[in-house]
């Protein structure tokens, strides 16, 4: 079956259900084009040769600001009408969306706030800052900074753009979907990092469907993994946010989420966590074998692999969604360290 076909015999069924549809991912791509790159997918050699199937590694690590959080930030924000963009923009991050708001609106001349926890990595932090965005580190969690976020709209009227749990923002990130399917039609397996469910989610309606026969596999840190927990329950919930290596797959889901839980609930096939050891193998991997400097978040996928924690089938993507570690951190795991 083509993928035309496909989407022909597939796309009302799941627009017909879902809170983000292929029209909505197809309107970010038209809308971010100019502003985002079409990063490298490239053929894993040494992945290919390890599991006897073609892996290829869809490379978010060379966007602008180093990970994939630009296409939904920068969809969302240019979603927005002029007076809303005018009166300044808030969010809460856990280091890459926060800088891929203030890449954003450095771009298009806006000012923004962004608020994080102490649990983000210094050198995520300085790099929101280099963009000239104003940083707030509040409290030890996620949420604390969400509720940060929500203070600031109240009292100064700015404009919240949301790190996962919304339709633009899920529909920039799904993009990635449709560039993954224009070079391998016959795609057979998706890895992709799951933290609040944006990636997942937005891949995994593209992929779903157009190729609704592709698996769609989350993965995931052991420490904190909001959304494997909330799958498992039925429903979000809250889980204590611990330090780790993924640390931009951290935070909650949110509890009254309304787009990301429905949207990885309904639509992967699998979720798989890592430990701290499995995760710095990835890491020390995507720089051996693959040449590129990865964060912990951004080598889940590989280090699934690695840790022969999946079964593949066939042509299989893995998004590499980020490479933003602090480098004396990478040093130190490069040299054989966990942690």
């Amino acid at each position: 079956m083509t993928i035309m076909q496909s989407e022909t015999v597939h796309r009302s069924a799941y627009t017909s259900i879902l809170p983000v549809t292929l029209a909505d991912i197809e309107g970010a791509s038209a809308r971010i084009g100019g502003h985002i790159a079409r990063t490298p997918f490239v053929r894993s050699s040494s992945l290919s040769d390890h599991t006897g199937h073609s892996v290829h590694l869809k490379l978010e690590t060379h966007q602008p600001i180093g990970a994939f959080k630009l296409r939904g930030a920068m969809n969302a924000i240019l979603s927005l009408v002029d007076a809303q963009r005018r009166r300044g923009l808030v969010t809460a991050s856990t280091g890459n969306h926060g800088r891929a708001v203030a890449y954003a609106a450095r771009e298009l001349g806006v000012p923004a706030i962004v608020c994080m926890s102490s649990l983000v990595p210094a050198n995520k932090v300085d790099a929101i800052r280099a963009l000239d965005a104003e940083v707030r580190i509040v409290g030890v969690s996620q949420d604390d900074a969400q509720d940060e976020v929500e203070r600031l709209v109240e009292a100064r009227g700015l404009t919240a753009i949301p790190p996962f749990d919304n339709v633009d923002v899920v529909a920039g990130q799904g993009t990635i979907g449709l560039e993954i399917l224009k070079d391998i039609p016959d795609l057979a397996t998706v890895l992709v990092p799951l933290s609040g469910g944006g990636l997942a989610g937005g891949i995994a309606v593209a992929v779903k469907t157009l190729r609704p026969q592709a698996r769609l596999v989350g993965v995931c840190m052991e420490r904190g993994a909001a959304m494997h927990a909330s799958i498992a329950a039925g429903r979000p919930v809250a889980v204590r946010e611990e330090e780790t290596l993924a640390d931009s797959l951290g935070g909650g889901v949110g509890l009254s989420n309304r787009v990301t839980f429905p949207l990885c609930s309904s639509l992967l096939d699998d979720v798989i966590l890592l430990n701290e050891s499995e995760i710095a193998e990835g890491i020390r991997h995507a720089w051996r074998a693959e040449g590129e400097k990865v964060e912990g978040g951004g080598a889940v996928g590989m280090a699934a692999i690695l840790a022969r924690k999946v079964a593949l089938s066939g042509p299989t993507a893995v998004i590499v969604s980020g490479g933003n570690i602090d480098p004396k951190l990478h040093q130190r795991i490069i040299e054989g360290a966990d942690a």
